[in-house]
């Protein structure tokens, strides 16, 4: 683990690879995660790229207690866009899940000057009515379920709070079912969650879509639900150079579930 110095907070990070004639791939990890969530496709991805997988402000290793009103989308924005200038190694790929992905999609329309491909592995957020014909207004229709969670957080029912968290993402049950590692990444960053539910993220539109200039490439899961399958079509239906690339047989957390799919996928992206 190393860590830079970015808007007056060290982001730790891990480099891993051998630098080439390739741009580094910078990825970003979702909410409850960490640089470790990339575990799983670091030997396939690093074999012909630098990688370089941050994790964000207040997430682990630090041990943040949700307190104060530095948490949020566009500081982790700011974050990314800063890490990516002190790299200093010109244009790089851009990877994020969940709602790093829905971060490095911001960066991409604040400065597009530094990047070279961008990868959304369902990217999280909302969308407003010029991408949805039923938009209704008012909040996500997650963010109750989001805040319960974080309530439960708050209160120290650590694990009753994730539990809603995952069951809300895939579906009831599955808390009891997760390895024991995958667990553990969750409680570590369980705090930040209390920072998420007042991120007050812009909803995306169709022309944030259609601003996206570089090739992009959208991941899905075949079985993934809700909102996110929602959320990725409708963005990659407006983003000029995009692709889609649907993952059979598994869900939001997909590059866990089937890395070396995912890694041939991206590998075969970066490489056109």
């Amino acid at each position: 683990m190393q860590s830079l110095r970015v808007n007056g907070y060290d982001m730790a990070y891990l480099d891993v690879g051998e630098a080439n004639t390739r741009p580094p791939l910078v990825c970003v990890h979702g909410s409850l995660s960490d640089f470790r969530i990339w575990g799983c496709v670091l030997g396939p991805l690093s074999k012909q790229h630098r990688l370089i997988c941050v994790s964000l402000r207040h997430f682990f290793p630090e041990q943040w207690d949700g307190e104060g009103d530095t948490y949020s989308i566009s500081q982790h924005v700011d974050d990314v866009i800063a890490f990516i200038e002190k790299l200093d190694t010109g244009p790089i790929d851009l990877m994020g899940h969940s709602r790093g992905g829905h971060i490095c999609f911001r960066v991409a329309q604040k400065r597009p000057d530094l990047l070279r491909r961008l990868i959304l592995a369902e990217p999280g957020g909302e969308l407003d009515a010029s991408l949805d014909p039923d938009y209704t207004g008012g909040p996500s229709p997650l963010l109750a379920r989001f805040t319960a969670s974080a309530e439960k957080i708050a209160a120290g029912d650590v694990d009753g709070g994730l539990a809603v968290f995952v069951d809300t993402l895939e579906g009831p049950g599955t808390w009891p079912r997760l390895p024991a590692i995958v667990k553990q990444t969750l409680r570590d960053n369980a705090y930040t969650l209390i920072g998420q539910v007042r991120d007050n993220r812009p909803p995306f539109s169709r022309a944030d879509a259609e601003s996206i200039k570089m090739p992009t490439l959208f991941i899905l899961g075949s079985r993934t639900k809700g909102l996110l399958p929602k959320v990725l079509h409708a963005l990659a239906a407006h983003v000029p150079y995009s692709k889609t690339a649907i993952i059979e047989k598994t869900t939001h957390p997909m590059f866990e579930q089937a890395p070396q799919k995912y890694s041939e996928i991206v590998l075969d992206f970066l490489a056109g």
